[in-house]
């Protein structure tokens, strides 16, 4: 993970916007085996591991405020429009169940930001920070080891995909390194997912067109609604040209026709376009951030007595004496 700016040699203030839930569920099946218990004799091993991943995210990027999302987990506007989205996942642990229930209360405890929108999930928040932080003059760093977050880079959003080494051995991504990934600009990455599909979402993709027919698609003809409206008032005659110009300079075969005998066929259009409407973060929530009021949720340092009793509660002193030390401490920028 590249070294971030200290505070006061960036030009922007920087927001951390967390996936909760994505990061509970990696240090649960990461921690299980070492049955933590916090002082209440709770399951505690995802919470504590989240936390410190955190505290390790804050040491390193000196963010000016920090907001977590969470699911609502009473329900979902997503499922009551596909009743089918994310089937086939197993059912969750219910001590993992308990630690998802307690995250929110453990963060507001801290004095940390939370949003849990109704009916929405995390990726919903994290959208929502990137369009904050765009509007605001602030950068934004979304932490979570879902894809779907891929989505909101840009030049001032990077996202930190937690894999396995914890946060110093996971790639931040920018629109430079997402493209090096997958072959497609930033601001296409929605319209690759959407062409794909999302196995784990139990989004079938556009039958025919994969991880290397779209980028190509995409690249070739700058969107997808250059795409559709070339097939709708053409009949696809720039998209087979363009894209069989391409093979001619690229010594590859010719993919012009097929691709579009493939997005003509029924219910291309129709998959691609529903897999755009439930993929697409919501980015437009009220975030319970105001970085003008002082000591208000979200922003950094914590007061030192709750960062003792709530960390401390988890029960593992070295975390706790790190979150005192992080957390609490003020900017260089802000030293008098």
């Amino acid at each position: 993970m590249p070294v971030p700016l200290p505070t006061d040699a960036r030009e922007r203030k920087l927001l951390l916007a967390v996936d909760a839930p994505s990061l509970l569920h990696r240090n649960h099946h990461a921690r299980a085996h070492t049955r933590l218990m916090d002082r209440s004799h709770r399951p505690a091993w995802a919470l504590h591991g989240m936390l410190r991943q955190i505290i390790e995210s804050i040491d390193s990027f000196a963010p000016d405020a920090v907001i977590f999302g969470l699911d609502d987990r009473t329900a979902s506007v997503r499922s009551d429009f596909y009743p089918d989205y994310k089937g086939g996942r197993p059912p969750k642990d219910p001590e993992l169940v308990e630690q998802l229930d307690r995250a929110g209360s453990l963060l507001d405890a801290l004095g940390l930001a939370t949003l849990t929108p109704p009916g929405l999930e995390a990726d919903d928040v994290n959208a929502s920070a990137a369009t904050w932080a765009t509007r605001n003059g602030w950068d934004c760093v979304i932490i979570t080891s879902d894809r779907d977050s891929f989505a909101h880079i840009s030049e001032h959003t990077q996202v930190l995909r937690l894999i396995d080494g914890g946060i110093h051995n996971s790639p931040l991504l920018n629109p430079a390194r997402l493209h090096a990934m997958y072959g497609v600009a930033a601001e296409n990455y929605l319209e690759f997912a959407a062409l794909r599909g999302d196995a784990s979402d139990n989004l079938p993709g556009v039958p025919g067109v994969g991880e290397k027919t779209a980028p190509v698609l995409l690249a070739a003809m700058g969107s997808m609604q250059a795409v559709w409206a070339d097939i709708e008032h053409c009949e696809g005659r720039h998209l087979v040209a363009t894209l069989d110009d391409w093979a001619a300079e690229t010594g590859n075969r010719k993919v012009g026709a097929t691709l579009l005998k493939r997005l003509s066929a029924p219910g291309a259009r129709e998959r691609y376009e529903f897999n755009v409407r439930v993929m697409s973060g919501r980015d437009d929530l009220d975030l319970p951030i105001t970085p003008e009021v002082p000591g208000t949720p979200g922003l950094l340092p914590l007061a030192i007595d709750r960062v003792n009793r709530v960390v401390g509660h988890l029960n593992v002193q070295a975390t706790t004496d790190l979150a005192v030390r992080v957390l609490t401490a003020r900017p260089a920028s802000q030293d008098g």
